[in-house]
């Protein structure tokens, strides 16, 4: 059976192989580097457990990542568009990286071989696991039945949504890839403060600062709540997910612990993916990113 529409993301959609396979997701991968030399496609030629493993094993050095280029987001359109299949492609918020101009580029010289091909291009103004969600949505607005062209209004109107709460390990890793000021920083790396960061339409906000893991985790659970609180929607009708770095077990025990503490708010909830943070951001954040992405979810209740 042909498809209606195709969904294609770069790779800071963070989303698993297996799953991106089982619902039909092409995902055109960065690229990332240790040594600004040889750079490997992510979660092609270098697996993510891998990424962190050498970020853990090589303290001081700082990878890098490359966006996807205008061959490799080619590639990807042509077979759509030499079947007349029409494409979503979702980019990582403009702010952080050029891969939506990359995918613009391409779109452009796939429709000078094929006029007729249907591309849009979407800016999704977010990154990572929150990302990998929005793209979910877009999957399942796919295959709720909703045209290429209400599935494209839907998804516009649903990113503004979008916010990450997070944590990371220290502040050193954010301080060289210039997300911070240095004199915070600083303040940082000699009082062990550890940030507390909201993302939110393309930008990283800072939301507080602590001492101990414990208690920064305890502020990103306080935003999200406060997200919850302040929204006119049930928590049914947003998508939400747990994104963790190298500590997959840390991961699952913050997720356990988010959902024992929303039980207890009241909200009706059972259960919250847990999804490895890419290289993508991980070179932003160090090896120990932790919080939640969430979003309006494109079909809900409110909406049928």
């Amino acid at each position: 059976m042909k498809e209606l529409f195709h969904i294609i993301s770069d790779g800071s959609c963070d989303l698993p192989k297996e799953l991106a396979q089982e619902k039909n997701i092409t995902v055109v991968p960065f690229y990332v580097s240790f040594d600004d030399t040889h750079y490997f496609k992510e979660n092609v030629e270098i697996d993510i457990r891998d990424f962190y493993q050498q970020m853990v094993e090589k303290k001081g050095v700082y990878p890098k990542s490359s966006m996807p280029s205008i061959q490799d987001y080619e590639e990807a359109f042509l077979p759509f568009a030499r079947e007349g299949v029409p494409v979503i492609c979702i980019c990582i918020t403009t702010k952080f990286s050029g891969s939506m101009q990359s995918a613009l580029n391409a779109k452009a010289l796939v429709q000078e071989k094929y006029p007729q091909a249907e591309i849009t291009v979407i800016d999704a103004t977010i990154n990572t696991v929150l990302q990998g969600q929005y793209v979910l949505e877009a999957v399942n607005l796919r295959d709720g039945g909703f045209t290429y062209k209400d599935t494209v209004t839907r998804l516009e109107e649903i990113k503004s949504t979008g916010r990450i709460f997070f944590t990371v390990g220290n502040m050193e890793y954010l301080k060289h890839g210039g997300r911070i000021g240095k004199v915070s920083a600083l303040a940082g790396s000699v009082l062990d403060i550890r940030p507390v960061i909201t993302l939110k339409q393309g930008e990283i906000f800072p939301s507080g600062i602590d001492r101990g893991r414990k208690r920064t985790l305890k502020k990103v659970l306080d935003l999200l709540l406060e997200y919850l609180k302040k929204s006119n929607l049930g928590i049914n009708c947003y998508s939400l997910a747990v994104g963790y770095g190298y500590d997959r077990e840390e991961g699952l025990a913050f997720r356990d612990q988010a959902l024992s503490t929303l039980w207890e708010k009241g909200y009706d909830i059972k259960e919250i993916p847990v999804y490895q943070i890419g290289a993508t951001i991980g070179v932003h954040t160090g090896p120990y990113p932790l919080g939640f992405g969430i979003i309006e979810k494109g079909i809900h209740r409110s909406k049928l």
